[in-house]
């Protein structure tokens, strides 16, 4: 089995927002969450929007730096690379893949000519500049449209260019944050077949950002991130008579926690508190039998109305002390 190429420990992001007047909120975006992904695996993310998965993949990217917790990539530990490392990083160790594919293409440029944009940047010129471009372009099956441009390039075929662009650099890990978000259904299709392809052909590491549950069939394994953690796995079982079929299995972290998807704790209005029992099957999770508490604290609705009562009476005795405070000052009198 091949070695670890990511594993992310505890990984932490938070986004400092400035609002107007000067107050900032915090808004976390990873909240502690663990994986790994192994050399040559095609991985795939999918979530709500808003539930991290395309931070995480800023994070593996080098495009955003953890607040806590490790990030190792090859054995590198973004949090702790210096700017200049992160830099070359970022050239020679990853390449990107973004939703619109025009992204990565300048539209004055034919496709050979992009694809050798970033190779001259890298300090790559001359002949093998060419024939890396024209290789790439072969590699992604558009070495006769070599000399087209943007606007002579369907969806799918700019799409193909990006790609080739973000092999350039013959990176160890590429991250696509939905490849096919922009295409049809068939010729999204065609693109989860060359990126099978070329993780297969060049044993490239992938992970695969996406909305679409259905990416389970193209690729090697699916996680779901939820409120910025690992909430679940799909995984390719083989049956006796040889067919495959996906299985959803929940993540436990390191500290055993697991998180319970919402639509079964509405369904039998679990809130803050649960039984947890073993049985001869393994452990059973129910709700309290007689818990009639609910609220985000576990306060019962007669004790919620009572808080609440209580509330408004002490704003109330605030506010008049505070009138009569400004009313004595408006008349000059001392406090």
């Amino acid at each position: 089995m091949n070695e670890p190429l990511i594993i992310c420990e505890n990984l932490v992001k938070i986004y400092r927002l400035n609002q107007e007047g000067g107050a900032s909120v915090e808004v976390q975006a990873l909240q502690g969450l663990d994986i790994t992904v192994r050399e040559g695996e095609m991985l795939g993310i999918v979530g709500a929007s808003g539930s991290g998965k395309s931070t995480l993949l800023n994070v593996l990217g080098g495009l955003d730096r953890p607040t806590g917790g490790r990030a190792l990539v090859g054995k590198q530990d973004l949090g702790r690379l210096s700017e200049s490392d992160i830099d070359v990083y970022r050239r020679k160790t990853v390449g990107f893949v973004w939703q619109q594919g025009a992204r990565n293409l300048i539209p004055y440029l034919t496709a050979a000519e992009n694809i050798e944009l970033p190779l001259t940047l890298s300090g790559q010129v001359g002949k093998s500049t060419r024939e890396r471009a024209l290789e790439l372009l072969e590699l992604v099956g558009l070495l006769d449209r070599k000399g087209h441009r943007l606007e002579e390039l369907s969806g799918g075929e700019q799409q193909r260019v990006a790609i080739a662009i973000a092999l350039a650099n013959k990176p160890l890990l590429l991250l696509a944050d939905e490849p096919t978000g922009e295409l049809d259904t068939v010729t999204a299709q065609t693109i989860y077949d060359l990126l099978r392809d070329l993780n297969t052909r060049l044993g490239l590491t992938m992970v695969i950002v996406s909305h679409d549950p259905g990416i389970a069939k193209h690729v090697d394994r699916v996680v779901a991130v939820r409120d910025g953690k690992l909430a679940s796995e799909t995984v390719r079982v083989q049956k006796s008579d040889g067919a495959e079929h996906h299985v959803e299995l929940s993540v436990l972290d390191a500290a055993g926690r697991v998180q319970l998807p919402r639509e079964y704790l509405e369904q039998f209005n679990i809130k803050r508190r649960v039984v947890i029992e073993t049985t001869v099957e393994g452990i059973l999770i129910r709700k309290p039998e007689g818990d009639h508490h609910s609220g985000e604290h576990g306060i019962s609705s007669s004790e919620q109305v009572e808080t609440q009562e209580e509330a408004v009476q002490v704003t109330s005795r605030w506010s008049t002390l505070w009138q009569s405070v400004k009313s004595r000052f408006a008349k000059g009198e001392k406090q």
